[in-house]
């Protein structure tokens, strides 16, 4: 079985700091090759991997904002559809450009889709669905449009998270610092319940930073680390009482809810999107409707344990289980062709 894996170009396979997709095709992309899959990634070519590196774009755009991100990406996914013929199956973590591209050739796609950003993007989606295998990343983020092959949770590189029995006294925001992310009610949920607020993420939105987060901004009670990459994200989540997310929308998965929880730290979200299937309530968190409702559960995190956190992580999102449920649904699709 030979895997072209289309990876995102806007930051390195894996990322230096910031990049979710690009972390779990990294993850995914070295679990096969662990299992002795032969893969070939198609990502930046400053990449990572001991899969076979396959590279037209020099760098990540984000990275070089001289670079115009149309060019590359059409650079990037037309390599990948120009060499269709020497794979088994391509696997798209690039959302739904690629997709165009898909009738073109004779090679099966899979498609994970890691969220819709809108659902004006539906359309492609819909076109290519009796063609294209899709998977999702959680129940919830499943369209009724659309026919799904399979519904497969991210896995995270537990060897990474260092599980704390004994955290700090603070509380963790760790994400995009957007509304979507809820940066704004976490600093109230932790000025409430009279507790250190920690901050760390890229800042993906400059006037909600300015005008909702800056200001409150103490240096003591609530600190904003900026960007933390993998080993003080590590000592981050793991001093942590609890990681905040009040997120204010659907979201698709939250890698650093399972993060979090593979350092034994519990998280209070919002029951909004996949949040209800990552957490179970009194397990590895809660899930709260409403600030008053989140202080009040902060005052309940040692009732937590911290092992159970773990074990959960350990059971349902390890790197080698998502590995698993992708190598089951390629022989399927291979079978089926």
């Amino acid at each position: 079985m030979h895997i072209a894996m289309i990876s995102s170009i806007a930051w390195r396979t894996p990322p230096r700091k910031y990049g979710p997709w690009e972390r779990v095709v990294s993850l995914l992309t070295e679990g096969l090759v662990q299992e002795g899959v032969q893969v070939t990634l198609f990502a930046t070519q400053d990449s990572v991997t001991k899969a076979t590196l396959h590279g037209v774009v020099p760098r990540p755009y984000e990275e070089d904002r001289s670079m115009d991100p149309k060019v590359w990406e059409c650079l990037h996914i037309s390599e990948v559809f120009e060499n269709a013929h020497q794979f088994d199956l391509i696997h798209n973590h690039f959302d739904f450009l690629p997709l165009s591209y898909s009738r073109l050739v004779e090679t099966p796609v899979v498609t994970t889709i890691h969220g819709f950003s809108s659902p004006r993007i539906i359309p492609v989606y819909k076109k290519y669905n009796d063609t294209g295998y899709y998977v999702s990343i959680s129940d919830a983020d499943r369209s009724p449009e659309l026919d799904y092959a399979a519904t497969i949770y991210h896995g995270i590189d537990l060897e990474n998270f260092t599980f704390n029995e004994t955290p700090d006294d603070y509380l963790l925001f760790f994400g995009r610092i957007h509304h979507d992310k809820g940066a704004a009610e976490a600093i109230e949920i932790a000025r409430v319940a009279g507790m250190r607020l920690i901050l760390a993420g890229v800042i993906q939105d400059q006037d909600y930073f300015r005008e909702e987060v800056e200001p409150l901004l103490d240096g003591d009670q609530i600190r904003y680390l900026g960007v933390a990459g993998p080993e003080e994200r590590d000592r981050l989540m793991g001093g942590a009482m609890g990681l905040l997310h009040p997120i204010n929308f659907n979201e698709p998965f939250g890698l650093s809810v399972v993060e979090a929880n593979a350092c034994g730290t519990p998280v209070i979200a919002y029951p909004k999107g996949s949040m209800p299937e990552l957490i179970v309530p009194g397990v590895n968190g809660f899930l709260a409707t409403s600030i008053p409702e989140a202080v009040d559960q902060v005052g309940r995190l040692q009732t937590i344990s911290r092992r159970a956190c773990r074990d959960l992580v350990e059971e349902r999102f390890s790197q080698m289980r998502m590995v698993k449920n992708y190598l089951e649904l390629y022989e399927s699709i291979l079978n089926h062709e």
